[in-house]
Formats: C-alpha cells, sequence, structure tokens
C-alpha cells in the first residue's frame, strides 16, 4: 500500500508527490533550506544561506540574496532581484506582470535592496517598457500586509507602508516616508523624504518632505512639519525649528506660491533640509498638496 499524508483530515496525497515535513531540515547556517515542494526554476540563482519555505514557486532568471526568507505560498516570478537579509511572508506576489494595459510580455524587471520586510498578500510590480523598465525599491524598508508596489515604482529606504497602502505606477517614495494605512498614492507622484502620510489619505500630488499629509482627495491637506517623526530620526531641534520657519513663510504668509517661494529663497538658512524642501517644490511638475 502507498503511504499517504493526511492534510487537514480533506483528502490523502501520495507520499510520492507531497514529502513527510518532519523530514524537512531546519534552515542552519552556511546551509540552503529549500522544501521539498517548493517549484523552482532551473535558471535561478539562489544564494547558499536562503530559506525557500512549502508550496513556494520562483519563476525564471531570479536572484535571490544571501539570508533570504521566504515564507509558505511566496511567488516570485521572473526577472527579479532580491538583495540579502529580505522576509517574505506568506502569500506575497514579487515581481508579476505589471497591470498596465500596453504590456505584451515584455522582459521588464524589479530590483529590491537588502534588509527589507514585506508582509502577507503585498504585490510587487516589474516595469513597463513605457516607463523605466523597472520597478526599484531600496533597503530596510517595511511594507505591511495587503500594501502594493506598482510598475515603475522607485522607492528610496527606510521607508514604512502601513496595511493597504498602495502606490500606483511610477511613483517616487523619498527616504524615511511613511504611508498610512488604506492610502493611495496618484500615478507619477511624488513622496517626498521623511513626509507623513496619514491613514485613508488620497495623494493626488506631490506629498512634501519633512510635512504631515492628510485627507481625501478633495480635503487634502498638509498639517505642519512632522516634528515627532523628525525627532524620532535623530533630526536636531535647532533643524526642526528652521524647516517650522520655512513652513510658516511658505503657507502661513498668505502669499502665493511665487512669491512665497522669492521670499523664502531671500533668507539665510542653514540646514540643507529647509534646501531641499524649496527644491522638492519647485521641480514638482504635477504640483503639490498645499
Amino acid at each position: 500500500m502507498t503511504a499517504t499524508w493526511r492534510l487537514k483530515g480533506i483528502f490523502h496525497v501520495p507520499w510520492s508527490i507531497v514529502p513527510d515535513p518532519k523530514n524537512f531540515p531546519l534552515p542552519r547556517e552556511n546551509k540552503m533550506a529549500i522544501h521539498p515542494t517548493a517549484i523552482i526554476d532551473s535558471s535561478c540563482d539562489i544564494a547558499p544561506t536562503a530559506s525557500v519555505g512549502p508550496y513556494c514557486v520562483i519563476g525564471p532568471e531570479t536572484s535571490i540574496g544571501a539570508g533570504v526568507t521566504l515564507d509558505a505560498y511566496v511567488h516570485v516570478y521572473g526577472w527579479t532581484t532580491v538583495g540579502e537579509r529580505c522576509r517574505f511572508y506568506s502569500h506575497a506576489s514579487v515581481g508579476a506582470d505589471p497591470q498596465d494595459l500596453k504590456y505584451k510580455g515584455e522582459k521588464t524587471f524589479l530590483r529590491i535592496g537588502s534588509g527589507n520586510v514585506f508582509h502577507e498578500f503585498v504585490t510587487l510590480h516589474r516595469g513597463t517598457p513605457g516607463g523605466h523598465g523597472e520597478t526599484v525599491i531600496g533597503n530596510n524598508n517595511f511594507v505591511m500586509t495587503g500594501s502594493h508596489i506598482a510598475h515603475d515604482c522607485t522607492v528610496g529606504d527606510n521607508i514604512i507602508m502601513a496595511n493597504a497602502a498602495t502606490l500606483a505606477g511610477h511613483v517616487t517614495v523619498g527616504d524615511h516616508a511613511t504611508v498610512g494605512a488604506f492610502s493611495a498614492v496618484h500615478q507619477f507622484c511624488r513622496v517626498g523624504a521623511h513626509a507623513f502620510i496619514g491613514g485613508f489619505s488620497v495623494v493626488t500630488r506631490d506629498a512634501l518632505p519633512f510635512i504631515k499629509t492628510v485627507g481625501a482627495r478633495n480635503e487634502a491637506g498638509i498639517y505642519d512639519v512632522n516634528a515627532i517623526g523628525l525627532r524620532r530620526k535623530g533630526f536636531s531641534e535647532e533643524c526642526i525649528r528652521e524647516l517650522k520657519r520655512a513652513y510658516r513663510l511658505l503657507f502661513r504668509s498668505g502669499l502665493n506660491t511665487g512669491e512665497a517661494l522669492t521670499k523664502v529663497k531671500a533668507e539665510a538658512w542653514t540646514f540643507p533640509e529647509t534646501a531641499f524642501l524649496i527644491e522638492f517644490i519647485e521641480s514638482s511638475k504635477r504640483g503639490f498638496i498645499r
């Protein structure tokens, strides 16, 4: 009689198809741990210290770096590069085709840095030929359950995306930004470095760096410098005070944008963050949330 393995009492599977999970080796230092139920394309390059869990699928021409962990049911599609020490929780979809009607199966890429965490049901899509041809995600980002990073996005380092936060195509997110739960960023928008986007916000124009942006599409607005977040990240009180002074000149002086920029540029500023805020405003193509 053929030995079988019972799955939750629902049905039996021949032992030759599903190996005994007790025989699956635990991850060890300098030893690759690949569950026998994983399906991996022969063209993949997987580091010896990576761990691939049950029922994962890894597509062609994929590179998985050292110390990467894929929990059960993670699907990494082709032409995806993952750096070191990334963690993918169950049912993450990594490097799938872009959701773009113009996409016709061309070879495009997803490039992920090191130290990232992607929780359950996160979706990360490759680029398009009409965009950059690649989606790029930096290092040490924390992406919570159900979040989405679309085609041709460029995401920096140390970013937090809370549950179900979504980035449409061609979005750029600066370092240390936070995108709150159930928020949506419109295609081609920029989210500035150290920006804070509150939960349930709809961002249809650029979100300013160092500033709190909160609200639905027709009500989204800015609410002062994100002082608490900047303090937590080690910014000095002098820098925060200077950003607050620039904020008041730009947005609370009653001047229009051109007049406010002229006035603020005539001031002497000490910290590069203030200059970065001014440059971000001047370089905005879609306009920015006020």
